[in-house]
């Protein structure tokens, strides 16, 4: 077990489990035989997936479940008739809060039957095991893009093996940083050949004080200011999602206003959580909530293994920004100036060396970390176009992200088929009520849409109806860019 992964298998706490949680909807019922097969053959393809980690005085390991039984990773659940999706997110919110047996490998999939008319499946991984982007490159192992028509089995590649340039240069600790540096990073690529290369080792100089630097900024950031999303947390986890949003109407309205698709997810989310905070007597006048955004570092032509390869930015969310169109600017702005930060690769170096040191350690540089951010913010692209499992066609993926330490709320962003699905999970304490903030994110993005048609809006301006909407052949009508422009808040990228 890499550094990094053992570091993920130390951080669970009975208040934040370290689980990946994921919801799979299909169109109707599935044959419960079929998926038994489709798991049997396809996840367990990947041999980690019969593994359970151990834990040693320093490090980690995988080691065979000797009593591998697929039936205990494998439940069937009957929800009462009628059930929709309030029963639904009640069951996922009480598995978020519940362990695994730690005597077997730490996975589960829940069959749930009887859920509208249909089936649903939850499945529930530690994040020891593989990051976002692995679990939705083994989702697709499961998958067959037509019905009745399967393809063959990918298991995992090898993974790549090679001496960095801190091993060569004799750097201690380089073993600990090979690990967090194979995620592909151009500046490293770069630094392999500046090293056989002194006349340019000024190159390699400024990108080892480029790392000091954010290092330094990192650990001078202040706390995140305190709100009710922040304080004690409990072993309860709460659980909701929204309806989908067209990936296309996302994409037009972010090439109109020259911000990515990302952006405006994050800004709808953050005008979401300053809704809710108001409506909790909270006042958010110039208020920002940093997000921990995690980064894909992973080596593309290491993309099918498993494991952790990704590192995190702090982004600021201004939560109090009621103006959509200036938040949305806002959030481009921070974003930007992330774009060719350190912080990925310091964050995943940093988790490589806490995997090896003593626990006690790692517990309080995890306390310290997590007072510098009050959520996690996750963007993950899924299958673009529909994907059939067990001969059953999937209709919505949701998926939550576990939190660390003491940050109690989580949100979820994954695109599927055409529809982009936001979803949120909470410390029951920190926000009981979660469908009050998912409730407001459509209606956000929407007052984004009416902002940029109609010019800025009222702080509670309200929003329009499904029925009441435009056309979609009005709204493919976008406003130009040179509007868009003209439109832009005075002092925004």
């Amino acid at each position: 077990m890499s550094p990094v992964d053992a570091a993920w298998l130390r951080m669970d706490r009975a208040t934040n489990l370290m689980m990946i949680v994921g919801v799979i909807v299909f169109d109707g019922p599935v044959d419960f035989a079929c998926f038994r097969r489709a798991i049997e053959e396809r996840f367990l393809a990947f041999p980690r997936f019969r593994c359970r980690p151990a834990a040693g005085p320093v490090t980690a390991h995988w080691e065979p479940d000797p009593d591998f039984d697929l039936d205990q990773h494998l439940r069937r659940i009957a929800l009462p008739a009628p059930a929709g999706q309030a029963e639904l997110e009640d069951l996922v919110s009480g598995l978020a809060g519940s362990d695994f047996d730690r005597r077997r490998p730490l996975w589960q999939y829940h069959f749930v039957e009887n859920f509208a008319g249909g089936t649903a499946v939850i499945l529930r991984i530690h994040h020891c095991y593989a990051d976002g982007i692995a679990m939705v490159r083994v989702f697709l192992s499961l998958t067959d893009q037509e019905p009745g028509r399967s393809k063959a089995v990918a298991g995992p590649l090898p993974a790549r093996r090679s001496r960095s340039w801190l091993g060569r240069l004799g750097i201690p600790g380089a073993g600990l940083l090979d690990e967090a540096l194979a995620g592909g990073t151009e500046w490293l690529v770069r630094a392999t050949e500046l090293t056989r290369n002194p006349a340019q080792a000024g190159e390699l100089a400024r990108h080892a004080l480029g790392i000091a630097t954010e290092l330094a900024r990192v650990a001078a950031l202040p706390d995140d200011p305190p709100t009710r999303f922040r304080g004690p947390l409990g072993a309860r986890k709460s659980a909701a999602w929204t309806e989908p949003l067209p990936l296309w109407e996302v994409k037009a309205v972010a090439r109109t206003l020259g911000c990515t698709v990302n952006d405006l997810l994050l800004s709808s989310a953050a005008g979401a959580l300053g809704g809710y905070l108001r409506d909790h007597g909270e006042n958010t006048d110039n208020l920002v909530l940093r997000a921990a955004v995690p980064v894909n570092l992973r080596d593309p032509t290491a993309a099918a293994t498993l494991g952790n390869h990704f590192g995190l930015v702090f982004l600021d969310l201004p939560v109090g920004i009621r103006n959509p169109l200036e938040r949305a600017f806002a959030v481009h702005t921070a974003m930007a100036a992330l774009k060719n930060s350190y912080q990925p690769v310091l964050t995943l170096g940093l988790m490589a060396a806490l995997g090896l040191l003593p626990e006690t350690v790692e517990s309080a540089a995890i306390d310290l970390l997590s007072t510098k951010a009050s959520l996690v913010a996750t963007n993950v692209p899924g299958p673009q176009e529909p994907v059939w499992l067990a001969g059953s066609r999937i209709s919505r993926l949701i998926f939550w992200v576990p939190q660390s330490g003491a940050i109690g709320l989580g949100i979820s962003i994954l695109s599927y088929a055409g529809q982009v699905q936001f979803g949120l999970i909470a410390d029951h304490k920190r926000v009981p009520d979660p469908t009050a903030v998912t409730a407001r994110f459509r209606a956000e993005f929407e007052k984004l849409v009416l902002a940029l048609l109609l010019g800025p809006l009222p702080p509670d301006a309200p929003v329009l109806s499904p029925r009441a909407r435009p056309s979609p052949a009005r709204r493919r009508g976008a406003p130009s860019r040179r509007l868009a422009r003209r439109r832009r808040p005075s002092g925004t990228a």
